[in-house]
């Protein structure tokens, strides 16, 4: 597969800049992976489509607020730092991007807070927008996170130009977000209100939880044709004996087993072992799925409606087939879907 092959026209209108009212309500494209039939429903009909049995794999990573605005020492211009993940706890080490990249060396001072209470010291580079930072806090670790975090804002994407508001740091994060370490959410999983999840526990359908804390590198521009060359930012995943053993059982049983949202499918998929089943899995993962690829554990999934040339897109392409996948965002676009993660969603059947 060319990189070429994902591009399609997307009207800016259609990029949502903010969530429906209630998450439960916002639509729905039910997409027969099998036939290419389409419908069109309210995302809290997706209850109709699972049984008693069925497992629904959710990511319960939890954003933090990892954008950051400061200055620089002595010029006192403005910077962005974006927090990626904290590296040594001791040292207060945090692996960051910066902007603008060609002003942050080594050895400078950033300033942050409405006092420049938090300082941060420059101490390695590590890609062309990549630093290391060492913040001078000389107070307990929990105190000196409440005090960073505090001085942050949600890291919307990009392609959301809106100001930040103070109801995103909610909207922004599934309800059932539980282990801290993503700074892109799990968009599926944000449709899920609290009365969705109580109905299908009634049903019978079964929940399980895996972690995978989503990088910017899900947004970083692939600049490649040839997908084969592209090589995918690493994550950090845990997937437990807990889930194993209710995804096998559902496997066995022959039941739905459906994957909310790109980073369960590429998790799954990288805790799957020779015979087809889910193993457990701690560590790191930079897999990189493109069609064709081969899915055996999962046999539905859940995905918000993904960018042109996006590596989320080619995922899903991966699991409802090419062909059929770029059909129905035909039809999401002249149906006028909303796009991005504040946008609508998109069930997939392959039973």
């Amino acid at each position: 597969m060319k990189l070429s092959q994902f591009k399609f026209k997307l009207p800016e209108n259609l990029i949502a800049q903010e969530p429906s009212e209630n998450r439960d309500e916002c639509r729905l494209m039910v997409l027969d992976a099998n036939n290419g039939k389409i419908e069109h429903r309210i995302f809290k009909d997706v209850i109709e489509y699972f049984d008693a049995g069925d497992v629904m794999i959710f990511n319960d990573t939890k954003v933090f607020p990892a954008r950051l605005f400061g200055n620089k020492e002595k010029t006192g211009a403005r910077i962005e730092v974006f927090l990626l993940r904290e590296l040594n706890i001791e040292n207060k080490f945090w692996d960051v991007l910066v902007e603008p990249a060609r002003k942050i060396r080594i050895g400078n001072k950033l300033y942050f807070g409405e006092d420049d209470s938090m300082v941060a010291e420059v101490i390695d580079n590590t890609t062309a927008r990549g630093r290391t930072l060492r913040f001078l806090y000389d107070g307990p670790h929990d105190e000196f996170k409440e005090i960073l975090y505090s001085m942050g804002e949600t890291p919307l994407p990009d392609y959301i130009k809106r100001k930040v508001e103070e109801w995103d740091a909610e909207r922004y994060q599934c309800i059932f977000a539980k282990n801290e370490g993503a700074v892109m959410a799990p968009a599926a999983g944000m449709h899920f209100s609290r009365e969705l999840m109580k109905r299908l526990e009634i049903k019978g359908v079964e929940r399980g939880f895996l972690t995978l804390h989503s990088g910017q590198g899900n947004f970083k521009d692939i600049d490649v044709e040839d997908l084969t060359k592209h090589r995918m930012d690493s994550e950090e995943m845990f997937v437990d004996e807990t889930l194993v053993d209710m995804v096998n059982a559902a496997k066995d049983a022959d039941k739905n087993v459906c994957a909310v949202g790109t980073s369960v499918l590429r998790a799954v998929a990288t805790a799957v072992c020779m015979n087809g089943h889910l193993m457990t899995y701690e560590g790191w993962t930079n897999k990189f799925i493109f069609p064709p690829y081969d899915f055996t554990v999962c046999n539905s999934m859940i995905s918000n409606f993904h960018l042109p040339l996006s590596t989320m897109l080619m995922m899903v392409a991966a699991f409802g087939g090419y062909d059929t996948v770029m059909k129905a965002y035909e039809v999401a676009v002249k149906e006028k879907y909303h796009f991005g993660a504040y946008g609508d969603a998109m069930l997939i059947l392959r039973r």
